[in-house]
């Protein structure tokens, strides 16, 4: 299902490097190696990977800059690997656009768990993309425009572009409005995996959400939490072609 999907690894740690060179080389994918910033741009102009392994400190251009990079051009999966101890460092990784994290030290049977996980998410997503869609949806005061991902508050007129991750969040609940989502699963759609007991990604990102539809508040009124169940979009979507 995964056979000759490519994983950039970037690294500067050569013994991680050549570890995970060699299992994920092992385990059907085909590897592409950087030790830092301008190795791993020089690899992303030859061809697009369909997932990065991104360490956090590296020499140079950290990982959270090299995130952002890649973020301005691509919606590739990125998971972070990131220090066991600083959860600093997760959250950075999650506001920035990365997708997952995963701790150091960590077995290679986890991390290609969470591969797997992150590229099955990638390829329903993609899947979900091709099946005709309303070019608009409506809903409270705001307009999506499906195809650029843009929002138009209707109240006055003032919009701005989504992010890929927003975007998919965004879409979840316009799928499902009025019904209530538990956590495991928005992660499933997010992530390709249920949530894990102490992961804080969701909450940052439904904070984030929520923040670019003036939804912040105390007690936030379009997308509200159902404590103990999960969230719920409280709102009538309209779908326009």
């Amino acid at each position: 299902m995964y056979a000759n999907k490519r994983i950039l690894v970037v690294d500067d740690d050569e013994e991680i490097r050549d570890l995970l060179d060699e299992y994920l080389t092992r385990a059907g994918y085909s590897v592409i190696l950087a030790s830092e910033g301008e190795e791993m741009k020089r690899r992303l102009l030859e061809a697009e990977p369909d997932l990065i392994l991104l360490d956090v400190m590296m020499p140079g251009d950290d990982g959270f800059t090299l995130c952002q990079y890649v973020r301005k051009s691509s919606n590739v999966p990125i998971i972070m690997l990131t220090a066991v101890s600083d959860e600093t460092d997760q959250i950075v990784g999650l506001e920035i656009g990365a997708d997952d994290y995963v701790a150091k030290p960590f077995s290679p049977r986890q991390l290609t768990a969470r591969i797997k996980a992150m590229l099955r998410r990638t390829q329903t997503m993609d899947a979900i993309n091709e099946k005709p869609k309303p070019k608009f949806i409506q809903f409270a005061q705001w307009k999506l425009h499906v195809q650029s991902h843009t929002l138009t508050n209707l109240e006055n007129n003032e919009e701005f572009e989504l992010s890929g991750k927003d975007f998919t969040l965004l879409n979840l609940f316009l799928e499902n409005p009025n019904q209530i989502l538990d956590r495991d699963s928005i992660s499933q759609v997010i992530k390709g995996r249920n949530a894990l007991p102490t992961e804080r990604g969701l909450d940052v990102q439904l904070s984030r959400l929520r923040q670019q539809l003036g939804d912040s508040g105390k007690k936030p009124k379009l997308i509200k939490t159902m404590r103990g169940d999960g969230y719920i979009l409280s709102a009538d979507v309209i779908y326009e072609d």
